[in-house]
């Protein structure tokens, strides 16, 4: 009966600390005040938040303005880019991002990419952001947008695209991913 108690007390307990684990929250679209760089988001944010002041400033002229390559775009829905995840670290303050970002947005836009497929993590100007995320993938410098499948890095632009154009670095990385299952398969 002692064990049967015991067991009882230790499974309550188990249960107890999971479900307090589980219930961790995400904070998302966290905007601080600085007195250097005035409003910035920081963390895990929704594209919504970009629409809004004062990032709607940049974010809406370059995304409205930016022609895209078609070519581009055809490919990457050959290429199936909705079945990759993506991970974006950029920052408010950063001029690369305020380039790059609105391009990325209209480019998934254009190839009907789903949102519930893309993490946007807002970071502060040493590079971190609130949640730490940005240790887990060694961000250096931003934007940096991560390409997985299945889990695993397939590539990544850093702070800007080596063609120039941020949907010809992608076709590029998935072309990669492509060749790299194709040597799987001929080993």
């Amino acid at each position: 009966m002692k064990k049967f108690i015991t067991h009882i007390i230790f499974a309550t307990a188990f249960i107890g600390s999971l479900q307090q684990f589980s219930a961790q929250k995400v904070v998302v679209n966290r905007e601080v005040e600085t007195q250097k760089d005035g409003k910035m988001l920081l963390g895990v944010q929704t594209k919504d938040q970009f629409t809004k002041v004062p990032y709607a400033d940049w974010y809406t002229k370059e995304h409205d303005e930016y022609a895209l390559d078609q070519k581009a775009i055809s490919e990457l829905k050959k290429r199936k880019i909705n079945s990759y995840n993506l991970i974006v670290f950029m920052g408010t303050w950063c001029e690369d991002s305020h380039r790059d970002f609105p391009r990325l947005m209209k480019i998934l836009e254009e190839v009907k990419y789903p949102e519930d497929k893309m993490t946007i993590i807002a970071v502060n100007r040493k590079k971190e952001s609130p949640s730490g995320e940005e240790a887990t993938y060694n961000i250096q410098k931003v934007p940096t947008i991560i390409v997985q499948k299945y889990g695993k890095e397939i590539g990544r632009i850093i702070e800007m695209p080596t063609t120039g154009y941020v949907e010809r670095d992608l076709v590029e990385i998935l072309n990669k991913d492509d060749q790299s299952v194709i040597k799987e398969i001929f080993k």
